[in-house]
């Protein structure tokens, strides 16, 4: 598929760059596979829209840029054995040559990982109301496409203290959650099933420390609250509007034990009558100072990881994830047996910088053990009214968490933009619903340069033809922000394009951003730490992922070569 690689015995001049073959024409055509992840060894199996290609048309299996193996497509679906090396991302690219000239018809990426908290890729539910199986399984497919390994559901449960209403034994069919929602046992069972189905885990979402008015009538202690004063006279409550909520929230300190085997045997309930894989654990964030029923001060932050650790003791074999509001008591999540990191990101955390740096913080804090999350409201106050989410503002964004190693949590029934989730006033474009599928392959096929460890560094990239101006990260409207990662053997390095950027702020609150002109055949050189013996590209914004070779020249430190084009986010590879 690439070219040959010219090499430093015959290299050209150190001005003189060499050029690629023109990039492939790209069909776009619909294909996907029946699992959101694979283990290692397994049946992959594809569905390609077989009309749509040409007579000849193959498939070929990539490992970054290496083909392992390629095949002749004779009819719409096919299967492919999973390696059996755990924890890998692949791309599969169907195409077709046509007099020495190939066109790439269609991509997609396959995650062969046993356990999806390695590479975490979370979605969300947030509306259970009576729903038939066509319904429930349109929702799950459409995110199997986008490969989400994980589904958080948001307010399935009815009081945080008591989430599933049991009878004698017997579950309720219906119950109100606290905004007087209806909530149906048998939607939840449809929707566990089929994400089960498509090998994605379904996390039951709670507060780690809510209980409703009168909760003491269901066995709540009034020594567990949480007070706002050393008397006990002022509990700590979040107030809602009644209507339409049902109650005010008020917190129980997290790390008394006997608040802790209260939630846990009604966790116990949950499981009994619903197969969820884990339990998602929220808080409110930093609360100010607040005391112990004892009128000692307690620290909530302090009490997230004894609660954590409890509850996977009690439950070793589900899975426990917890969000950090804007980072508040994240330490001791990370230091805890939580099975990956999750912050929701609000002020002061505002610009692209910020969102690298989170996912940065978060990879010291867990000693580079745990991968991130972050759950970062688009278009917050243009999601006020109806209308649609600003494109280019989502890719941007997506384009700094990905290339940062994070994942974005913001597809579910809808795209999420505000932190109640079923929120749900502006709708995807189109351009933005292809683009995003192309993200989220991009983000599998590459996780093992992307998420899987690896040293961020500084490299010296310059431009030899001015078409790009280009900065080290942080980068800043009318730049292209540059940042490298040490990976193994190779050298990693991420182009982010800023250029015709309006602002610097991630969640481009009012939707002003704008999108970036493409820049096409841009002229480069890099200073190399060693002899180079290949130099090849990838991007989320063209021919759908796939890599390609590129023709480069060595003198010296020097490495020069053209990358075919930068819209967004362009990544290359230097392999020494």
């Amino acid at each position: 598929m690439g070219c040959k690689d010219s090499n430093a015995s015959s290299d050209p001049s150190p001005t003189e760059v060499p050029a690629n073959p023109g990039t492939p024409a790209y069909g776009n055509v619909s294909l996907s596979i029946d699992k959101a992840a694979y283990s290692p060894g397994s049946d992959v199996t594809f569905t390609v829209d077989f009309a749509k290609l040409p007579a000849g048309a193959k498939v070929r299996y990539k490992y970054l840029n290496q083909v392992l193996g390629e095949a002749a497509i004779t009819s719409g679906t096919w299967t492919w054995k999973a390696p059996a090396t755990d924890y890998r991302g692949y791309l599969a690219e169907v195409f077709s040559t046509v007099n020495a000239t190939e066109t790439i018809h269609a991509t997609i990426g396959v995650d062969v990982s046993s356990d999806w908290k390695k590479f975490p890729r979370y979605g969300f539910l947030s509306k259970f109301p009576q729903l038939s199986e066509a319904e429930v399984n349109g929702v799950i497919s459409n995110l199997n496409r986008h490969h989400i390994n994980g589904i958080q559901f948001y307010d399935w449960h009815n009081k945080h203290h008591q989430p599933l209403p049991v009878s004698g034994g017997t579950p309720a069919s219906s119950w109100k959650d606290i905004m007087n929602r209806d909530i149906y046992f048998s939607t939840l069972q449809k929707y566990i099933s089929s994400a089960h189905s498509f090998n994605m885990k379904a996390m039951q979402y709670n507060l780690v420390y809510g209980a409703w008015d009168n909760a003491e009538a269901d066995g709540v202690q009034k020594e567990w609250y949480v007070f706002k004063d050393n008397t006990r006279t002022n509990r700590d409550f979040h107030p809602l509007p009644t209507p339409p909520f049902l109650s005010n929230i008020y917190l129980v300190d997290p790390a008394h034990t006997a608040w802790q085997n209260y939630l846990i045997n009604e966790n116990k309930k949950v499981y009994q009558h619903l197969a969820f894989d884990g339990f998602h654990m929220d808080q409110l964030g930093d609360r100010g100072t607040t005391y112990a029923y004892n009128g000692s001060a307690l620290n909530l932050a302090q009490t997230y990881k004894p609660f954590i650790n409890a509850v996977k003791a009690q439950a070793p074999n589900k899975y426990a994830v917890m969000n950090a509001v804007a980072q508040y008591g994240q330490q001791g999540i990370a230091e805890s047996n939580a099975d990956f990191l999750y912050t929701e990101v609000w002020a002061p955390f505002d610009t692209f910088n910020d969102l690298a740096n989170l996912i940065k913080q978060n990879n010291t804090l867990s000693n580079n053990t745990k991968n991130t999350v972050l759950t970062a409201y688009m278009n917050y106050e243009l999601s006020n009214n109806n209308g649609f989410f600003n494109t280019p503002s989502v890719l941007m964004t997506n384009a700094v968490i990905f290339a940062f190693g994070g994942s974005h949590l913001e597809l579910g029934e809808h795209m999420l933009s505000k932190e109640y989730f079923p929120h749900s006033k502006l709708e995807m474009k189109q351009d933005l619903k292809n683009a995003l599928v192309n993200y989220y392959d991009f983000l599998v096929a590459y996780q093992n340069l992307l998420r899987d460890g690896g040293t961020f560094n500084n490299v010296t990239l310059s431009s030899k033809d001015n078409k790009l101006a280009i900065a080290n990260w942080p980068g800043t409207a009318g730049s292209v922000a540059v940042f490298g990662k040490q990976a193994g053997n190779s050298q990693v390095i991420h182009l982010i394009n800023f250029k015709n950027s309006k602002t610097q702020n991630w969640r481009d609150t009012n939707g002003i951003q704008t999108a970036p002109v493409q820049v096409k055949d841009a002229k480069l050189s890099f200073t190399a730490t060693g002899p180079v013996k290949k130099v090849w590209c990838a991007s989320p914004d063209n021919i759908g992922g796939a890599s390609r070779s590129l023709n480069f020249a060595q003198s010296g430190n020097t490495v020069s070569f053209t990358l075919p084009e930068l819209q967004y986010w362009s990544m290359i590879v230097v392999e020494y």
